[in-house]
C-alpha cells in the first residue's frame, strides 16, 4: 500500500472514531431524538430477545415450588453512615452500602442502589414498568444487586448473564400516607436538577418492600435503561405497596431532567420503558395460580354483577317468605278470634225465654176439622129433637 492509500485509511478511521462516540457518551431519553424506539441503534442490547420490562400474564406463568422466599440481608441494619441520593437526569437514585445483600438465590448478591419509575398523572395513569395482565401500577421501585460470589464489582457483573438480581415492587396509591417512602420523598427538593447529589439519613430499606416476600414472579431479563444488558434475574413481587396520592404527586412533579444551568427546565416524568416481547421466555411463579390468581376487569365486573343479582334474588325470596308468614299469621289469628267468639256465646247464660214447642201444621188443621164436625152434629141434633125435649122442665 502506498503512502497515499495509508493516509486516506488513517483519515477515514479518525473520522469514524470522531463521528461515532462511545455508548457511554450518548445522552439517551425516554422520548425524543434518542428515545426508546431509537435505543437499539446506539445500544445493540436494547434490541435483544430477553429485554425488560414485560407484561406478566398470570395464566401463562409456571408454578415452581423450588422458589423460596427471598431474604433481605442487612436491609434493616443501616448503621449511622448516611445514604447518598442523587438525580441522574433519568430518575432518583439511592446508593446503598455494600453490607446489604440478598439471599434466597443461587448465589449471594450484594446491594448497589435503588431507584424509582413513575408517570405524569395523566389520563393513562401509567407509571410502572412491569404490568400484570396488562394493568399498570402508578409507580415502581427497583432494588439492584450484583453477584458478589462470581464477580468483583457491579461493572464486571452487569455484562454477565447471571451478574445482576433486581427486585421489582409495584406501587399503587391510596388514602393513607406511607412513612417509609418519606425517607426519600422528603429530600427530593434538594436534588431537583440533573447531576445534583445530597446525603440523606440512613433508614430501614426493608420498610419499602411488601410484607409478603414469598409470592413473586421470576424471569430472566435485562436492565430497563441503556445499555440494556441482558444480565438480570428479575423478581417481581405479587403484593403491591401503597403510598398516598400526595406522595405520588410529589414524585411526579418535583424533579427536572435538565441541569440547573440549562435555560429550559424539563420536568422528569414518564420515566418508564414500554413492555417488551416475551419471546418464548418462561415466567415462573413461586405460588400456585389458585392462591394468587389475578382477575381481569371483565371478570371482576361479572363477579360484582352476579353478587348484586344474587342479593336482589335473595331479597325477593325473603320478602315473599315474610309476606307468606304474615298472611298465615293473620289468618290463624282471625280463626282463633272467631272460635273464641262462638265458644263464649255457647257458654254464657241466656235470659231469653225458652221457645214454645211448635206443632206440626197438619195436626192443627186436623184438630180444627174435627171440632167443626162435632159442632155441626150438635146443631143438627138440636133441630131434630121435639120441643118438649128441647125445653127442660
Amino acid at each position: 500500500m502506498d503512502s497515499l492509500g495509508l493516509f486516506i485509511l488513517l483519515v477515514l478511521l479518525c473520522f469514524q472514531w470522531t463521528a461515532a462516540p462511545a455508548a457511554e457518551e450518548i445522552t439517551w431519553t425516554y422520548t425524543g431524538l434518542v428515545g426508546q424506539s431509537e435505543w437499539s441503534e446506539y445500544f445493540p442490547d436494547c434490541g435483544g430477545t430477553s429485554q425488560s420490562p414485560i407484561d406478566v400474564v398470570t395464566t401463562q406463568t409456571k408454578y415452581d415450588p423450588s422458589l423460596i422466599p427471598l431474604t433481605p440481608l442487612g436491609y434493616s441494619q443501616h448503621g449511622n453512615k448516611p445514604f447518598t441520593l442523587y438525580n441522574n437526569g433519568h430518575t432518583a437514585v439511592i446508593e446503598l452500602p455494600e453490607w446489604m445483600g440478598l439471599g434466597g438465590l443461587p448465589w449471594l448478591f450484594t446491594a448497589v442502589q435503588m431507584h424509582l419509575h413513575w408517570g405524569s398523572g395523566g389520563p393513562s395513569h401509567r407509571g410502572s414498568e412491569h404490568t400484570i395482565n396488562g394493568l399498570s401500577a402508578d409507580a415502581e421501585i427497583h432494588v439492584v444487586h450484583y453477584n458478589s460470589e462470581l464477580y468483583p464489582n457491579m461493572s464486571a457483573a452487569m455484562t454477565q448473564r447471571d451478574g445482576l438480581a433486581v427486585l421489582g415492587i409495584l406501587i399503587v396509591t391510596g388514602e393513607e400516607m406511607n412513612p417509609a417512602f418519606n425517607n426519600i420523598l422528603n429530600y427530593l427538593s434538594r436534588i431537583r436538577h440533573a447531576d445534583q447529589k445530597v446525603p440523606i439519613p440512613a433508614f430501614d430499606v426493608q420498610s419499602l418492600l411488601p410484607k409478603d416476600l414469598g409470592r413473586y414472579y421470576r424471569y430472566n431479563g435485562s436492565l430497563t435503561t441503556p445499555p440494556c444488558y441482558q444480565s438480570v434475574i428479575w423478581t417481581l413481587f405479587h403484593e403491591r405497596v401503597q403510598i398516598s396520592k400526595a406522595q405520588l404527586q410529589k414524585m411526579e412533579t418535583i424533579l427536572y431532567s435538565s441541569k440547573a444551568e440549562d435555560p429550559d427546565r424539563m420536568l422528569l416524568q414518564n420515566n418508564y420503558r414500554a413492555t417488551q416481547p416475551l419471546n418464548h421466555r418462561v415466567i415462573f411463579a413461586s405460588f400456585s395460580a389458585e392462591s394468587g390468581k389475578e382477575l381481569s376487569s371483565g371478570e371482576v365486573t361479572a363477579i360484582v354483577i352476579g353478587v348484586m343479582c344474587g342479593c336482589v334474588g335473595l331479597a325477593v325470596i325473603i320478602r315473599f317468605i315474610v309476606k307468606t308468614i304474615r298472611f298465615f299469621t293473620v289468618l290463624h289469628h282471625e280463626t282463633v278470634v272467631v272460635n273464641s267468639s262462638t265458644s263464649s256465646w255457647d257458654v254464657l247464660p241466656s235470659n231469653r225465654p225458652a221457645p214454645m214447642p211448635r206443632m206440626k201444621e197438619p195436626e192443627k188443621a186436623k184438630e180444627k176439622k174435627q171440632d167443626m164436625a162435632l159442632n155441626s152434629t150438635s146443631d143438627a141434633e138440636k133441630k131434630e129433637m121435639p120441643p118438649s125435649l128441647q125445653t127442660e122442665p
